[in-house]
């Protein structure tokens, strides 16, 4: 019985879906029809296949894994997708999904019922991070009237934690200190590095197999539209942060038909051309921007931190003790590589910057205890940790072609360190693997909507945002017909949905609830700049469903 039902139903969602854009490599005009067997018209049968068997099996949401260490009040549950959408009776693989439902409550009227308008799915971005806890962001007061009218939906995408997890080398390998982090790396450490990348490149092939070609973002776009049939939703209603907007975007652009509304905070540019090399370089440039930026807000607050009252003095601070640390690594384990990647988080987000303002002032004076707590590898989280950049550069390396000569990585990122030192030479490390993939490259989707062709959309983006720069959310925005844009002015917090910048909250609270835009372009002004403080305070949590960034999280 469930058979014939599955069958019917991945009939109708045929016929749907071949009218709509064609998937896997093909780029096409906007509105184009995929014919019967154009490049990507089996994972388009596929993904329809997949859906209807997901449609008729549901979710059963029961209690979640002890592993997660989640609440009772968030079910969990599993989704059935196929590993390779061409053959979707082949190998399946299970996404673990987290639920909280709607509370049906006014937060400013506790008598006053609400309606329940569905699902809200996220996706809080890597490629990587793993979305189980963001259901807990209703607790929060910001997301109060959001979680009234909706079931907040996290999951975790194929390759992240129980989900397939991918696996490129031993764990233990992925949080080894110290190390070393130059500016302006030697032509032997060049090759070194060169040599560490071929290694995990090949190792990769050697984990995980033949699979290793079928994680990419096309695929976990067509996760997203099984993810949607298996909550019984006709149509997604869908947020996603960082990466997350970009295979959003690859979703609005393959289903359109399957979308209700969608919010894309601190988007990727999706442009083909710059998927995903050219991402890379710009976001290096851009964290260069956000480094002077922290660097300004110490140099101000001299008084409190004595780091210097300029920002070049700041910076040489930052040099020395990064050259001390080469000497004689804090708790012998944080060295000149650590460092770099805990300053790194001031260029995500600006709650950070007291935090390692502080430590570094410490350590100056003879403390190295805060700087060794933000900064020294955590053992504990070695497979987590690992697992997450196998993610995330198995992704990006298969979604794109990359340059295969090291001379062109070489020449583009020598001459970019030139103006922007900080982060250039740490992201080619980590994305170099790209460059000696053994797994086909996909063909990057040209994302585009014409008028009419989808619901209006929600673009949020801070303006100096360093992880996914601002040109990103401008590439979107003109890219999808009906798109409004809402800009936080001269801030570079990256994932502005939720914080505590009321307008910005404003705008996302109308839109979802009614469906509603400001118009093409609206602007908040920027959130305050965080208070110094000379001792250490405790820390106000991330919002659920924000990940810590790894360190080339886009």
């Amino acid at each position: 019985m469930r058979t014939a039902v599955v069958h019917a139903a991945a009939g109708s969602l045929l016929l749907t879906t071949l009218a709509l854009a064609p998937t896997g490599g093909a780029t096409a005009a906007p509105g184009a029809v995929a014919a019967p067997y154009a490049p990507g018209a089996a994972e388009l049968r596929g993904t329809a296949v997949a859906a209807a068997r997901a449609a008729a099996e549901g979710i059963a949401f029961g209690a979640c894994p002890d592993a997660q260490d989640l609440p009772g009040t968030i079910r969990c549950g599993t989704v059935t997708v196929p590993l390779d959408y061409a053959h979707p009776y082949g190998r399946q693989i299970e996404l673990t999904v987290s639920r909280v439902r709607a509370t049906g409550k006014d937060p400013d009227d506790g008598k006053r019922k609400v309606l329940r308008q569905g699902a809200l799915v996220h996706n809080p971005g890597g490629p990587g991070s793993d979305g189980t806890y963001f259901p807990l962001i209703g607790l929060l007061p910001e997301w109060k009237r959001i979680a009234g009218a909706y079931d907040l939906v996290g999951y975790v995408p194929r390759g992240v934690g129980r989900s397939a997890p991918l696996s490129c080398e031993d764990p233990k390998k992925s949080v080894q200190g110290p190390t070393q982090a130059p500016v302006h790396p030697s032509e032997s450490y060049k090759r070194e590095r060169v040599a560490r990348a071929k290694a995990y490149a090949r190792g990769c092939a050697e984990r995980v197999g033949d699979a290793l070609r079928h994680y990419h973002s096309l695929n976990n776009a067509r996760d997203l539209d099984v993810l949607r049939a298996a909550l019984e939703e006709p149509r997604l209603t869908f947020m996603g942060t960082s990466y997350g907007t970009y295979f959003g975007a690859l979703y609005a652009t393959m289903f359109p038909s399957h979308v209700r509304r969608m919010v894309f905070d601190s988007a990727v540019h999706p442009d083909p051309e710059q998927i995903w090399y050219r991402n890379n370089l710009d976001q290096s440039a851009a964290f260069e921007d956000r480094w002077a930026d922290f660097r300004t807000w110490a140099a101000r607050h001299d008084d409190v931190y004595g780091l210097g009252d300029t920002p070049r003095e700041v910076r040489r601070s930052y040099e020395k003790v990064s050259a001390r640390l080469a000497r004689e690594p804090a708790g012998g384990k944080v060295g000149p590589g650590q460092l770099q990647a805990a300053f790194l988080q001031t260029g995500y987000y600006d709650d950070h910057w007291p935090h390692r303002a502080h430590a570094l002032s410490a350590y100056l004076k003879g403390d190295p205890g805060p700087l060794i707590e933000q900064a020294e590898p955590h053992p504990q989280a070695a497979v987590e940790t690992e697992n997450a950049r196998s993610v995330h550069v198995a992704v990006e390396c298969n979604d794109a072609p990359w340059p295969t000569d090291w001379a062109v990585w070489d020449r583009d990122n020598t001459r970019l360190a030139r103006r922007a030192p900080f982060e250039t030479w740490a992201h080619v490390w980590a994305n170099l693997p790209c460059a000696f993939w053994p797994a086909p490259r996909q063909q990057p989707l040209d994302v585009r909507a014409g008028a009419g062709e989808l619901p209006p959309t929600l673009i949020l983006a801070a303006e100096r945002d360093a992880a996914t720069p601002y040109d990103g959310a401008l590439g979107l925005h003109r890219r999808l017909a009906g798109s409004a844009l809402v800009t936080e002015r001269d801030v570079g917090t990256h994932g502005v949905a939720g914080g505590p910048n009321a307008c910005v909250n404003g705008h996302l609270e109308t839109y979802l609830l009614t469906g509603r835009v400001p118009g093409r372009r609206a602007s908040c002004a920027p959130r305050p700049e965080p208070e110094p403080w000379a001792k250490p305070e405790p820390r106000a949590q991330a919002p659920a469903g924000k990940a810590t960034p790894a360190r080339t999280a886009t």
